[in-house]
């Protein structure tokens, strides 16, 4: 299953995502995290130190590796340098397995339990000259070509606000979990986020964070409705690992919390025949709209109407 952790910069999704990949792993369930974030703090929030965090090999570095092994032998792809973001696997492309041997999976770091990826921050090549879509393009690739069975979980921590939707990336989610705390601006965000995935059959569920009692509770409940998932309080935990201490057990409530998270998570329909024509869709946008044209070819000559995953179930 695919999860998105999206909301506005300071909401807190960095912490929950975290929290959510800690609660995963902590039950024995495989996890793959991703910090697609501009400001790269996963790998702190899961517990690395600065330096080892930094360390990770970037995705965003990588690209050329990455589509070179995806195309595989598909003949619709002439080259690595003319696959973009949104081409989708096709007869003869490489998919990924979960966790895979493979040179995507190669640049995890293992962190108690789950493979931290990371799109990598910005360096001094990309300052003036680059947009952080660069970066996250490695995800939305691996999310294309990526054959996950339920019981396996992908948590991608993105950036903060709408950039989300400045790709199809948000479309290659099972599920997304808005954070928002209970004021303006965080419901705000959760209008302006249904908005812009009205029209493509996108779920989203909204997690209350910093919530401080009943009065915030109704509070979201008055401006979510129903999309109102859980929420979660103001913890000692989660001050403790910030500070860099552990041993903190978390509390009951926000365990509870993420308990509710996950079981909404399994209980998500997954349709492959979907996934599929979105990611089409939207690479026949960008090829009318840009790909094409800054490639030199009809890059919608890359669709395979033919092409189906081969997944052993549907859900």
């Amino acid at each position: 299953m695919k999860i998105a952790f999206v909301g506005k910069g300071g909401s807190g999704k960095t912490t929950l995502s975290s929290l959510f990949v800690r609660h995963l792993a902590g039950r024995g369930l495989p996890v793959v995290a991703i910090d697609a974030d501009i400001n790269q703090h996963l790998g702190m929030a899961l517990g690395l130190d600065e330096a080892r965090a930094a360390k990770i090999p970037a995705l965003g570095d990588r690209l050329t590796e990455i589509k070179e092994h995806l195309r595989g032998d598909n003949p619709r792809i002439s080259s690595a340098a003319a696959m973009v973001k949104t081409t989708p696997p096709g007869a003869g492309s490489r998919l990924l397995r979960f966790r895979g041997d493979d040179p995507v999976h190669a640049l995890g770091e293992e962190v108690d339990g789950a493979t931290l990826l990371a799109t990598g921050p910005f360096n001094d090549d990309d300052l003036g000259v680059a947009c952080y879509h660069s970066k996250t393009g490695a995800v939305e690739l691996y999310l294309n070509h990526l054959v996950d069975e339920p019981g396996e979980y992908v948590v991608v921590d993105m950036t903060a606000g709408a950039d989300t939707f400045a790709s199809g990336l948000f479309t290659r989610f099972d599920l997304m979990f808005l954070v928002a705390e209970p004021t303006r601006k965080g419901v705000g965000v959760y209008r302006q986020y249904t908005e812009y995935a009205r029209d493509y059959d996108v779920a989203i569920r909204v997690v209350g964070n910093k919530v401080a009692g009943e009065d915030d509770v109704a509070y979201l409940r008055r401006h979510v409705g129903d999309d109102l998932l859980t929420w979660l309080g103001q913890s000692a935990a989660v001050r403790a690992l910030e500070q860099g201490r552990h041993g903190v057990p978390l509390e009951e409530a926000n365990t509870a919390a993420l308990d509710r998270m996950l079981a909404e998570v399994d209980a998500c329909p997954r349709d492959w025949d979907r996934f599929q024509r979105q990611a089409v869709e939207f690479h026949v946008k960008n090829a009318r709209s840009w790909a094409s044209r800054a490639v030199g070819e009809d890059l919608e000559a890359q669709v395979d109407p033919e092409f189906r995953f081969p997944v052993a179930h549907a859900r």
